[in-house]
């Protein structure tokens, strides 16, 4: 079960969430835009945005659900053309039937997924379906191998479901049908500072104490002496349809 703490933890660096976090693989975003009816799409967990932006671009209507009131104020001053309601995804505030997608920007291990997955499949119509999405750091690239194991090494066990514990539970639920799983590699080029402030973001290191993310972000530095590095990710994409 995911703790709270840390679920929560994203309202603290609201704003650096938005200036260090990365946008989704474009191409991964198209295919979800044909893959899915791109109607009225909700997206659960929002954020400060960076999903829904890319989907208000390719001329979705959007609701955005996002429970931080720190990440929705971002949400709703960056991406104006999106509703922007307070709730989270074991309690969702739309009417049964009221969307044609949801979409979900590395939130879903935070979700309590059989309540979440019965309240996604309440608010989608016939014909519907969900696409999961998450930005993950390339470990075959030597700089974010150690970023990756920094993060871990101030990450308590049990703040948040193992892919092994939600995937069970997503694969097992009868109110979606099929499964399709696609990657997308894509890359940005960073400066120091901003990947100061991605791995602050991180809610291992958000929730942790400020000695604790005072040594963490000196590491960084010290991992990270150039100007501008290439910062790899693979967008990954999980979708099922609703039954």
């Amino acid at each position: 079960m995911s703790d709270a703490r840390y679920r929560c933890s994203f309202d603290s660096v609201a704003d650096r969430y938005e200036r260090a976090r990365p946008a989704y693989a474009e191409d991964a975003v198209e295919w979800v835009s044909h893959r899915l009816p791109f109607g009225r799409v909700l997206d659960l967990a929002a954020g400060t945005g960076k999903l829904t932006r890319q989907l208000v671009a390719r001329g979705a209507d959007v609701v955005a659900v996002e429970p931080g009131d720190a990440m929705r104020a971002v949400l709703e001053r960056v991406v104006p053309g999106a509703e922007a309601l307070s709730g989270n995804a074991e309690a969702i505030p739309l009417a049964d039937g009221s969307v044609d997608a949801i979409t979900v920007g590395q939130a879903f291990h935070w979700f309590r997924t059989g309540e979440a997955l019965a309240e996604m499949h309440r608010v989608l119509r016939p014909g519907g379906g969900f696409a999961l999405l998450w930005n993950q750091w390339d470990d075959e690239d030597p700089l974010l191998r150690r970023l990756s194991a920094l993060v871990e090494s101030v990450r308590p066990e049990g703040t948040h479901e193992t892919r092994e514990r939600w995937q069970v539970v997503l694969e097992a639920s009868t109110l979606f049908s099929g499964l399709e799983e696609r990657t997308f590699p894509h890359f940005e080029r960073l400066d120091t500072d901003t990947v100061v402030d991605r791995v602050a973001s991180v809610s291992a290191v958000a929730a942790a104490s400020p000695a604790v993310q005072q040594a963490v972000e000196a590491r960084v530095r010290v991992l990270v002496p150039e100007r501008t590095v290439d910062f790899p990710l693979i967008t990954s994409v999980i979708v099922r349809d609703r039954v």
